[in-house]
């Protein structure tokens, strides 16, 4: 299935065709990324001896106003790099000594996330985190079964008048806490 053609990946189901245009993510078809390295700073857990493998991508479907990554979610800053490009990069994270690979803000991407997963998971030893910001689809949620082994949701808002002030999504409460669930 072409999820790329009438892109459903996120609450927001803009439903445009990814191959020729940008959705509300601000992201096309092929992986954005912004940077991927061991990163010692994310929550103690994760992060562990080594630092998590993080992998940063490009753009959001969420953009916040108040992000610590705007200039990744909101400015895109990053490259483009294949899902062969993407499976490499774990494994290198992996052979850096990471504890885990760690996807941020990696709804958009799901379909070529699993993709390189595919072609890299049997050779990864360490797991991999799912680090969003909570405004995803159960759908979308279901389709990395077997693919993740840690969630690290946020919950940004139980207010819908904050959601919609901050983030343009109203029904962030509702998704986040359905995605959590």
């Amino acid at each position: 299935m072409d999820m790329m053609s009438n892109c459903m990946l996120c609450p927001r189901k803009c439903g445009v065709n990814r191959h020729n245009a940008i959705g509300f993510c601000h992201s096309g078809d092929t992986v954005s990324a912004a940077k991927a390295y061991l990163h010692q700073w994310e929550e103690p857990c994760i992060s562990y001896k080594n630092g998590a493998g993080t992998v940063f991508f490009s753009g959001c479907s969420l953009r916040c106003c108040f992000c610590q990554n705007m200039a990744i979610s909101r400015k895109n800053i990053g490259k483009s790099i294949s899902e062969r490009r993407l499976a490499d990069i774990f494994l290198e994270l992996q052979e850096q000594g990471a504890d885990n690979i760690e996807l941020v803000t990696p709804t958009h991407f799901v379909p070529q996330i699993l993709n390189a997963l595919d072609l890299s998971k049997h050779r990864l030893k360490i797991p991999v985190v799912y680090n969003s910001g909570g405004y995803e689809l159960t759908d979308t949620i279901n389709m990395l079964d077997g693919y993740i082994d840690i969630y690290l949701p946020d919950i940004k808002y139980y207010s819908s008048s904050a959601s919609e002030k901050y983030s343009s999504a109203a029904d962030y409460f509702k998704y986040a806490s359905d995605a959590v669930l």
